[in-house]
């Protein structure tokens, strides 16, 4: 997929499953390169544009890599839906990333790939050097993540990207007004894929047993302890204006417990903001460029 900007990586788990990530640019000695993880359902299409600009940059180009996690995108699906966790993954991330040869970068997250930032800040802290949270952080809201289930549960089969289009924005646009009509699209076929002549969601329907398990009548676990082993290293945390599933208190307690952390509010998005709009795509060059010198 040269053409696409990107080059296929196939790689294999601890337990045998058959992996695959994108590679953008090359490998940069004086830049670190940027490890990207995406959302529960997500891929490593959410990243392209931000990896292209990454990439390409003209002051300091640097190779980024995102990662399809197991069960998702173009990565085989697991027989047993409970190996879909954070701790599995992250295991994976590592092996994917010891199969290219690197041995740490700056890492950036969105929600579920935040959560499992927070696992290796716990499994293999030396991996990180940089770290940008996409709307995550150490208190994920219950409401917010029944809202996500109960959408994931019932979202209409849309049968064109028009339609995948109309309904992905029917069911958020109140959370982000700021979206043009490219953006959705871009959102929409991030997210499926054809098959067969129809519209599928691009990950394995059984992924969605790891969130009816969930009591949410019950308290989730936080994760301070995990992110507070990142006090040594450059945070960003990016939280959408609209956003419930990252609270503006806690983001507040995370820049209580980490000074050195800098936040952006993205007006006009919620849960997560695209991070290739408007100005992040420079910010966050931006800012690992300060982490590199730091």
């Amino acid at each position: 997929m040269k053409q696409a900007g990107y080059e296929d990586f196939h790689y294999s788990s601890t337990d045998g499953l058959k992996l695959y990530a994108r590679i953008y640019g090359e490998r940069n000695p004086s830049a670190l390169p940027a490890i990207c993880l995406a959302g529960l359902t997500r891929n490593a299409a959410d990243f392209h544009d931000l990896a292209l600009y990454l990439a390409r940059h003209p002051k300091t180009p640097r190779q980024v890599v995102a990662f399809d996690y197991r069960g998702r995108g173009r990565s085989a699906y697991d027989r047993d839906w409970q190996n879909y966790n954070v701790v599995i993954e992250s295991g994976d991330i590592l092996a994917g990333l010891a199969a290219m040869g690197i041995e740490h970068g700056g890492f950036i997250g969105t929600s579920r790939g935040g959560l499992i930032i927070h696992v290796l800040a716990a499994m293999r802290p030396a991996v990180l050097k940089a770290v940008v949270f996409n709307d995550i952080g150490p208190v994920v809201e219950g409401a917010a993540l029944a809202q996500i289930r109960a959408y994931l549960e019932r979202a209409p089969k849309p049968r064109t990207f028009a339609e995948a289009v109309e309904i992905s924005r029917a069911a958020q646009k109140d959370n982000f007004p700021a979206l043009t009509d490219a953006d959705w699209e871009r959102m929409a076929r991030a997210f499926y894929r054809e098959e067969n002549g129809t519209l599928v969601a691009d990950f394995d329907p059984a992924l969605l047993n790891t969130m009816s398990s969930i009591d949410l009548n019950k308290p989730l676990p936080q994760m301070w302890p995990q992110f507070e082993g990142l006090r040594g290293i450059p945070v960003l945390a990016i939280r959408g204006e609209n956003s419930k599933l990252l609270s503006a208190e806690t983001l507040e307690e995370m820049a209580r417990r980490h000074p050195a952390m800098e936040t952006i509010t993205v007006e006009g998005q919620g849960h997560a903001p695209l991070l290739e709009t408007g100005d992040l795509p420079e910010r966050i060059a931006r800012f690992l460029e300060k982490a590199e010198r730091s």
